[in-house]
């Protein structure tokens, strides 16, 4: 039972951290600036988050031709690139995974 009411206290945690800020700065206007520099977190953040569960195994840099997750991930750049599909590249660079984990290992 106890998870559950973690999982709730979570929940209405991110809710109102989410909706104070938009109480407390819904109404203002963000600087041209402060807007143009915010577009680009998202690309500036992506990378910290993926590219070390692609390439650190283990608290050591892998670049060999048998780190299946890195090649998993360069497919999956590739069909992103391709085809600007996010359901795709989730859905080749899984099976991509998938498949190499099972031939690999």
């Amino acid at each position: 039972m106890s998870i559950w009411l973690v999982m709730i206290a979570i929940g209405v945690m991110t809710y109102a951290t989410r909706l104070s800020f938009i109480l407390l700065f819904g109404k203002m206007e963000i600087p041209r600036n402060l807007r143009r520099a915010l577009r680009f977190v998202p690309a500036a953040v992506l990378p910290a988050i993926i590219f070390p569960e692609l390439l650190v195994r283990d608290g050591v840099l892998n670049l060999s031709l048998g780190n299946e997750r890195m090649l998993a991930g360069i497919l999956a750049f590739l069909v992103a690139w391709r085809t600007k599909s996010a359901v795709l590249t989730i859905f080749i660079g899984m099976a991509a995974l998938l498949l190499l984990q099972t031939l690999l290992n």
